[in-house]
Order: structure tokens, then sequence, then C-alpha cells
């Protein structure tokens, strides 16, 4: 999965004059309910953290008081899931995309790039990149909605645009991120 700025580089996101509201004002309207808990986690995880369980299709991100907020995902499909630790090294609100050559190949009837705010943008309302090629915590199109607590994606991890966005408001570029079975 590839991000693009204006000059095209991958990992990257064009970024818009599409406000975070505005980016999500559908979706939130047709469903009002955020999919993310509180739960609790061990005390031994620091506080801001996101850990990312594969075989659950959850994320958490620890508030380090014993609790972490729980959230549903898609995650890679069999062999595109990965696993390991990296952080967030980016933050981007509605990015334009560019399917990779591993989409094009299965959907070569994309485009070179879906615009910020389309409604087949795979993206949704905002998107995390990692400091990993081509992967990023992201929101979703209302077609692949219901995607999240599946394995579904080329590697990125989908949530659900309200979730996303409440995730965004929380990360900050450089919090860990662990992906782990």
């Amino acid at each position: 999965m590839a991000i693009v700025n204006s000059i095209g580089h991958q990992a990257c996101v064009k970024l818009t004059s599409l406000g975070l509201a505005a980016a999500v004002v559908a979706v939130l309207a047709a469903t009002p309910v955020l999919a993310s808990q509180t739960v609790s986690v061990p005390a031994t995880y620091p506080a801001g953290m996101i850990i990312i369980k594969q075989s659950e299709r959850k994320l958490y991100f620890t508030t380090g008081d014993g609790t972490a907020i729980r959230y549903p995902v898609a995650i890679g499909k069999t062999g595109k899931a990965w696993r390991g630790q990296t952080f967030i090294e980016g933050k981007f609100i509605a990015p334009a995309w560019s399917p990779p050559e591993s989409v094009l190949k299965d959907h070569p009837e994309l485009p070179p790039v879906i615009a910020s705010g389309a409604a087949n943008n795979p993206m949704g309302a905002a998107a995390l990149t990692l400091k990993l090629s081509e992967v990023a915590i992201h929101g979703t199109s209302a077609k692949m909605r219901a995607s999240v607590g599946t394995a579904a994606s080329y590697g990125c991890i989908r949530m659900l645009n309200e979730d996303v966005v409440d995730l965004f408001d929380r990360v900050k570029v450089g919090t860990p991120v662990v992906s782990i079975p």
C-alpha cells in the first residue's frame, strides 16, 4: 500500500484542505457508535504504545494505568501481515492514495492515484504511516468497512473511520507500534 505526496514519494501523504470533521461526517452520520472499548491490560505496558494482536484482529492503545483502548482492525492477508516493532512516522488527514504494484496486480482497474475524500479511497478519514515500507494504520472506505475484524489487507492495519480519528488524536509521531501474533 502506498500513500502519495505531491512529489510522488510512496509512504508519504498528499495533504488536502479537507478538514478531519468533513472527512468523516458521512460515516459518523451512518454509524454513530464507536467500536472502541476501554479494557484492562497488564500494568507493565507503558503509556502511549500501540499493540496489534493479529490473532484477535484488535489494536490496543495503552494508557499506562492498567488500561488500554481496544479497537477492531483488519490485518494483512495470509503472507501479507507483518510482525515486529516500528513507530509512527507520519500523521495525515484524508490522504490521497496510490496503489502499489502488489495491489495493482490483483486490481489492474485501479487508477494511479485515488483522490483524498473519494468514496473509493481505502485510506479513509486518516492515516498513520509506519516506519515500514508501504504500511499504515488507516481508516477505510464504506465499501471495505465490513472487512474490519478480518485478515483482508495487503499489510496495512485497517480501522473504522471513527476509530482511526480517535486514535489519530491520541498518538504522536514516534509512538511505538508492536505487532504480535
